[in-house]
C-alpha cells in the first residue's frame, strides 16, 4: 500500500485502510473510490489515504496498536469528556488506566517499531485522536529512553488525558478560524492548571501521573506556561509530552491552518531541541519518528522519485527505498537501502512527492 495525498486521490482507488469519522467507520478498506468519496474524504480533513496498487501492493504499513484497542481508548476518552462537559462525577480510574496498560503491553513487544503519524491520523475527530496520538507518542519516546513498565504506565495516562482542560474552554475559542485576541489566549492558557485540577479530584490519581496534563505548555527555556517552569524544573513527564503534543498539532489539520507533513514537523522538533523541547526527549524522537513513513512518495536529491519501503530505528532520513521515475521518466522499479548502500551516500531525500 501507498499513501497519497487527499488532493492526489483519483476515481477508481482502491482504498487499502479504513476511515473514521469519530469512532465511526466512515469508508472501509477495500471500497473503490469515487468522486463523492474523495469529496468526503478532504471536507473531513485528512491529510490523505494509503491506496493498493501494483507498485506498492507488498508494501506493509505496521499498525502502532490493534484496531480494537485504538477503538476502545477513544470510546474511553470520549466517556470521560462527556463526563466533565455534563458537570457530573468521573468514571472509574482502571478503565482508562487499563486501557493505557494495553496500549503499554503492545507497543513495548515492539520496540523497535518507527512510529508511522499517517497511520494514526485514520481519525477525523480531532478532540479524540490527538489525545491517543499523543499518549501513543509518548510512550513510544518513554521506551526509547528505557522507562520502566509502571513509569510508562504512568506518562501514558497523564499523556492521554493531557488536554482535558479544554472542556471547560469555550467552544467557540477552542475551535476559532484565525488568530486569537490576548483575553481568549489567556482563557486557553487556563486549561493546563483547570485540566489538572479537575483530573486529581475526580479521578485521584496519583500526583505524578498528571505532570503531564499540568505542564505539557512548559518550554525547556522558560517560556511556556502556566508556571514558566524551564530545564529540568519541568518533570520528565512533562517534557515528553510536550514534543509528543506539538508535533501530533504540527501534522494535523485545525481550524486555523494546514497539517504539515510529517517531514516538516520532525524538522521543527529537531530544530527546537535545547530552547523549546529537552534535547534528551527530542533525541528519543527522533530514533523513532519516520518522517517519511512506508508508503510515501518522496523526491530524491538525484531527480528520481521513489516509495519508501521500510524506515530504520537510529536512521529516519535513511530508508529503504523502490524508485520508480528517474528525471520524470518511468522505469522499471528497483529498491535501494540508503542506509546501507554506500554508492548512494551523496544521495538525500528532498521532499515528499
Amino acid at each position: 500500500m501507498r499513501f497519497v495525498a487527499a488532493n492526489c486521490l483519483r476515481e477508481g482507488m482502491q482504498l487499502a485502510k479504513p476511515l473514521y469519522r469519530g469512532i465511526n467507520t466512515m469508508l472501509a478498506s477495500g471500497i473503490t473510490l469515487t468522486q463523492p468519496y474523495i469529496d468526503a474524504i478532504q471536507r473531513s480533513g485528512y491529510p490523505g489515504a494509503y491506496i493498493d496498487d501494483d507498485l506498492s501492493q507488498d508494501i506493509e504499513v505496521v499498525d502502532m496498536i490493534s484496531e480494537e484497542l485504538r477503538m476502545e481508548t477513544m470510546k474511553g476518552m470520549r466517556k470521560i469528556i462527556t463526563t466533565a462537559q455534563n458537570g457530573g462525577k468521573s468514571l472509574r480510574t482502571p478503565n482508562i488506566t487499563a486501557q493505557v496498560e494495553h496500549i503499554v503491553h503492545e507497543l513495548s513487544g515492539n520496540r523497535n517499531v518507527m512510529v508511522n503519524m499517517l497511520d494514526l491520523s485514520s481519525f477525523d475527530s480531532y478532540t479524540y485522536s490527538h489525545s491517543l496520538n499523543v499518549a501513543v507518542l509518548s510512550v513510544v519516546l518513554g521506551i526509547a529512553m528505557n522507562f520502566p513498565i509502571g513509569d510508562l504506565v504512568s506518562l501514558g495516562t497523564g499523556a492521554l488525558l493531557h488536554d482535558i482542560g479544554k472542556v471547560f474552554i469555550k467552544k467557540e475559542i477552542i475551535q476559532k478560524h484565525g488568530p486569537l485576541t490576548p483575553e481568549e489566549f489567556e482563557q486557553v492558557q487556563t486549561h493546563s492548571r483547570v485540566g489538572y485540577d479537575y483530573i486529581l479530584s475526580e479521578y485521584r490519581l496519583p500526583p505524578r501521573n498528571c505532570r503531564p496534563i499540568l505542564e505539557h505548555h512548559e518550554r525547556f527555556d522558560g517560556s511556556g506556561y502556566p508556571m514558566k517552569k524551564r530545564g529540568t524544573e519541568i518533570s520528565l513527564y512533562g517534557r515528553v509530552t510536550a514534543v509528543a503534543d506539538v508535533y501530533d498539532a504540527l501534522i494535523s489539520e485545525r481550524p486555523y491552518r494546514k497539517a504539515l507533513p510529517p517531514n516538516e514537523g520532525v524538522e521543527y522538533v529537531m530544530a527546537s531541541a535545547g530552547t523549546l523541547f529537552d534535547p534528551q526527549a527530542v533525541s528519543a524522537f527522533t530514533r523513532k519518528i519516520a518522517p517519511y513513513p512506508a508508503g510515501t512518495s518522496v523526491t530524491l536529491s538525484n531527480g528520481w522519485t521513489a516509495l519508501v519501503v521500510k524506515n530504520y530505528a537510529s536512521y529516519c532520513l535513511r530508508p529503504k527505498i523502490r524508485v520508480y521515475r528517474q528525471d520524470g521518466v518511468d522505469v522499471e522499479p528497483f529498491e535501494i537501502s540508503l542506509k546501507d548502500d554506500f554508492s548512494y551516500l551523496n544521495v538525500t531525500i528532498c521532499g515528499v512527492a
